[in-house]
């Protein structure tokens, strides 16, 4: 066989018609499926005690080991069928194996939910033979088919944005084909192997060929609840914000205690940096400048540590961003940045921040020119990067988890009374309260603020909004 490939895979799930499809592809002449190698409960078929003699034990300990002895067979092409629950351990070696060869089978996840219960209440799973067919039916649940539809979308989800990455391509084939015996005939072709179309029998029977109405017994109710399902995603919050890692550079953790800080950047950093400094008392220095491999030595070197982030209001954020870094001609600004926002985005900032003719009127709005670029920033409309100050916090988060996520998301309002507890968990003799002052720029942010700055905000973090219940700004907090 000239195909290219080494051996291949039929990514599925239960009830999508994996049987029939493997019994189609093992009628092709130097085509072997082997089940469900890698289930965790059996080894390629119930019953069966091992798969090209490894068994299930030696498969346990070591899955890599039956991987080599199906991509091995030289007599033909070795695969096997993959669902989303099976060994997590062989699914990176073989999503970034370009010669394995990858078939995608699907099934309208309605059909397959519906299957999976009636298959459950007979405990029928396949059919040969129409007259010892089991009949019953299914009662529709709306939280456990969206579990079912999440697993399953979230499952080709993963396998797209692989190939993709690994610039492969695979071979799709729906339920509804698994009857054209051409495709079935073209699918061997694909596989480097020769199939007559008319060559295929069907050992395998449809269990449940009747309609949805007459399988499922409160159909009347699924068709109300399904109606409240968003099928196309209607109500989803467009993100084109580019991905961000985690800064571990910028963690800072207590000398004295397990105690680690996760930043996000204009948020209050100096303020929590000073409380854990008074924590820790005089002579002591906060532990910083980690990178990957010391903060891991740090997180096992200190058993039942604490992480936490802090989260700031998105319009104080964004208004500490652009006083700090666009407004600001100091150390630490962004001149160039500055100068494209004045050129490009028509903000009309002063040479000198302290000139007297920049009043609160001009500075109200240039501030809602900031925000305007946001909008336009984040949603990949400019040349100008997303920088880490005025990322959207949900993004910092997700960048966080690509290392390790935080114990706890406090809110800065809470800091008073957060911190203090926090401190009270580790023993520390003395509790100290966070100084008053936190957002240097809240007071003249009070000064300007108004409905049309939380529009402007909202529309430029709906996600900051959405997915951490912010109301509208209110200065007294």
């Amino acid at each position: 066989m000239a195909s290219g490939f080494d051996l291949f895979v039929v990514f599925a799930e239960m009830r999508t018609g994996s049987n029939l499809l493997e019994d189609y592809l093992n009628q092709i002449t130097g085509i072997t499926c082997h089940g469900e190698a890698f289930n965790p409960n059996f080894i390629g078929y119930p019953n069966r005690d091992d798969i090209l003699g490894i068994t299930q034990r030696q498969r346990e300990d070591n899955p890599d080991r039956l991987l080599r002895a199906i991509r091995s067979q030289t007599d033909g092409l070795d695969g096997f069928r993959y669902f989303h629950d099976h060994d997590p351990r062989v699914l990176a070696p073989i999503l970034s194996d370009p010669r394995c060869a990858k078939i995608i089978l699907t099934r309208n996840p309605l059909d397959s939910y519906i299957s999976l219960k009636i298959a459950r209440a007979t405990d029928q799973w396949k059919l040969t033979n129409v007259k010892n067919r089991k009949e019953a039916q299914a009662h529709f649940d709306l939280h456990e088919f969206e579990r079912h539809l999440g697993k399953t979308q979230s499952f080709q989800l993963e396998i797209m944005r692989a190939l993709q990455v690994t610039g492969q391509s695979a071979f799709y084939i729906g339920y509804d084909d698994l009857h054209d015996t051409e495709i079935l005939s073209g699918l061997a072709r694909w596989l480097g192997a020769d199939a007559d179309p008319d060559g295929f029998q069907a050992n395998l029977k449809p269990q449940n060929p009747q309609p949805l109405s007459d399988k499922v017994a409160n159909f009347g109710q699924m068709d109300a609840a399904l109606r409240t399902l968003d099928r196309f995603d209607l109500t989803r919050t467009p993100n084109f914000e580019p991905r961000r890692g985690p800064v571990v550079p910028s963690y800072v953790a207590c000398s004295r205690y397990p105690l680690l800080y996760l930043p996000i950047r204009s948020g209050p950093e100096d303020k929590i940096k000073t409380w854990m400094s008074t924590l820790d008392g005089e002579g002591s220095d906060l532990l910083g400048d980690f990178n990957q491999k010391s903060l891991r030595g740090w997180l096992q070197e200190n058993p039942g540590h604490q992480r936490f982030t802090v989260l700031r209001h998105p319009l104080a954020r964004a208004h500490s961003t652009f006083c700090d870094k666009i407004l600001n001609t100091g150390r630490g600004s962004y001149a160039k940045i500055r100068q494209q926002l004045i050129r490009f985005h028509g903000l009309d900032l002063p040479d000198d921040p302290n000139d007297p003719a920049y009043d609160t009127r001009a500075h109200k709005t240039a501030f809602a020119g900031f925000l305007t670029f946001l909008r336009s920033n984040l949603n990949g409309q400019t040349s100008i990067r997303v920088d880490a100050h005025w990322a959207s916090q949900v993004a910092c988060l997700q960048g966080m988890s690509e290392f390790c996520l935080p114990d706890f998301v406090l809110r800065e309002s809470e800091l008073p009374t957060a911190l203090p507890q926090m401190a009270n968990r580790f023993g520390a003799p003395a509790l100290p309260a966070p100084h008053d002052e936190s957002d240097p720029n809240a007071d003249r942010l009070a000064q300007i603020h108004d409905r049309h700055l939380d529009k402007l905000c909202r529309d430029a973090y709906p996600r900051d909004y959405m997915m951490f219940g912010f109301s509208d700004y209110d200065p007294a907090v």
